[in-house]
């Protein structure tokens, strides 16, 4: 664990936690003393996660859901106000690339269930958990979005419609909590980064040439401990 130890005391939930990015904030924030709560569908990769952080001296607690079951984050957030009674951290990281085809070839099954997961779970996380949010005494929120939120590009039109609406989400959310002085929304691009997303959006990368998830991590710790303004955007080179 860090020496520091700045979130001992702190509860910590993330979302998309069995790998990657989620992994690795999950696996940070338990170093800097959080006890982290791990979602994702995959139990056994949450299991890894969680001895991991175990072996590391750190503390940490599995929920295994399905994110577009809005009766289980409902469900998950009432456990957590009764046995914790308040969030501190929501780190909003699941996310579903979908395929990358024009405008006018998109599924709309497929773009059905991006939306689900990429801005309708998110929507349902932040309604289930800001009572509980409210309850800290300083509360953050970071939600992992892309560049092409903002920057529109060729065949990326589903997720990055996606990732715009979500960052819309929690761009609204940050100036609805503001005038509390309690609640703190970051919008973090992560970049170049060796995960699963970006090895299927780009297949013949080298994966050696990217940065791993665990620089993101460090930089998502780093934010938290910041004093950057609600409702901003960072993107981590």
């Amino acid at each position: 664990m860090t020496d520091t130890q700045a979130f001992a005391g702190k509860l910590a939930l993330v979302t998309g936690a069995s790998r990657g990015i989620g992994a690795a904030t999950a696996e940070a924030l338990a170093a800097a003393g959080a006890h982290v709560i791990l979602t994702a569908r995959t139990a056994s990769g949450l299991e890894q996660v969680e001895e991991r952080i175990h072996a590391a001296g750190g503390s940490a607690t599995i929920a295994a859901m399905d994110l577009t079951d809005r009766d289980s984050i409902i469900k998950l957030a009432e456990a957590v106000a009764g046995r914790w009674g308040s969030l501190d951290i929501l780190i909003l990281n699941a996310a579903m690339l979908g395929s990358l085809s024009p405008v006018e070839h998109l599924d709309a099954t497929e773009l059905t269930k991006l939306f689900a997961i990429n801005v309708f779970a998110n929507q349902a996380l932040i309604a289930a958990f800001d009572p509980l949010l409210r309850r800290s005494n300083k509360a953050e929120v970071i939600g992992l979005t892309s560049s092409v939120a903002s920057e529109p590009r060729a065949f990326w039109g589903g997720y990055g419609a996606s990732k715009a609406a979500f960052d819309n989400l929690l761009a609204s959310y940050a100036d609805e909590t503001a005038h509390a002085g309690k609640l703190r929304v970051h919008i973090v691009d992560p970049g170049a980064t060796r995960t699963r997303i970006r090895q299927n959006a780009f297949p013949g990368e080298e994966p050696a040439s990217l940065k791993g998830p665990e620089v993101v991590a460090a930089a998502i710790v780093e934010r938290l401990l910041g004093d950057a303004a609600t409702g901003s955007r960072v993107k981590i080179d």
